[in-house]
């Protein structure tokens, strides 16, 4: 697995010869400067990550957002390769894709993120820490009891580290289930934040679901922490692992420089 680290200021007039048609007019409807910046940077880096992976030109990476609710082009952004292969090479002859292959996209503040695994459904979270944040209030409502019970054990100065570390593995298995924060949070219990990453308690809605969920935590820039989870298909739910020192299912994580991939793009 391959993590990549971007930031907002890597945002480019020329990364947006990437962006297909649909992508483009929502980054140009895009008001807020900052979002627009996101939505550029995180588009632009998917299909550099991917196209390496896959040997696609970056801008041929197909890429599609469909709310499920609407049928909008705003939905969870996923890989969509064509069933035949790449075009314009004679049925026969073309090499098959690698459809294993899954990714996802976070962005908090000036950071933004982009996994690539093959063999399991990916998910990936960063957060940026803040003196300002109200711990309390997102606390109440993303911990169950025994983590909250746990965070009030702490001295006041740790407890944002720790519920930003609880979060991002919160966030990151969901996101790999691909039920993103329709899930109650306070139902999804993890391990301490000095513990290795693994679930210990899953919401009603999952679990029953066969799989096994595997994380692994990151800090960007010595200070924001991330997290990733790899769900695969398998035994029951709560078989989670995972050390907590860059690998999650036995897949070693490679940190990659975005800022530099970008920046090395030329159009």
């Amino acid at each position: 697995m391959q993590v990549w680290w971007a930031r907002l200021e890597d945002a480019r007039t020329g990364l947006r010869a990437l962006l297909d048609p649909v992508e483009r007019v929502r980054y140009e409807s895009t008001v807020d400067p900052a979002g627009r910046g996101r939505f550029l940077v995180g588009c632009a880096l998917s299909r550099l990550a991917l196209g390496e992976l896959l040997g696609l030109p970056p801008a041929d990476v197909p890429l599609r957002r469909v709310c499920p609710r609407c049928g909008g082009p705003h939905g969870k952004v996923h890989l969509a390769l064509p069933p035949d292969g790449p075009a314009g090479i004679p049925a026969g002859t073309r090499p098959a894709y690698d459809r294993s292959v899954t990714f996802s996209v976070t962005h908090s503040g000036a950071l933004v993120g982009v996994a690539v695994c093959r063999g399991g459904e990916v998910g990936l979270d960063v957060e940026e820490s803040h003196a300002d944040m109200d711990v309390d209030s997102a606390a109440r409502v993303a911990l169950s009891d025994a983590e909250l019970a746990a965070l009030y054990a702490r001295p006041a100065a740790e407890r944002q580290p720790a519920f930003l570390r609880t979060w991002t593995r919160k966030e990151a298995v969901l996101k790999a289930l691909g039920v993103g924060l329709g899930v109650p949070l306070r139902e999804l219990e993890v391990s301490g934040p000095e513990q290795p990453p693994a679930v210990l308690a899953w919401p009603a809605r999952l679990a029953t679901r066969p799989h096994t969920t595997s994380m692994a935590d990151m800090v960007v820039d010595g200070t924001h922490p991330a997290a990733v989870a790899v769900a695969l298909a398998g035994a029951g739910a709560g078989d989670g692992d995972g050390d907590g020192q860059g690998e999650a299912g036995g897949v070693r994580v490679t940190v990659r420089d975005g800022s530099g991939t970008l920046a090395a793009y030329d159009g």
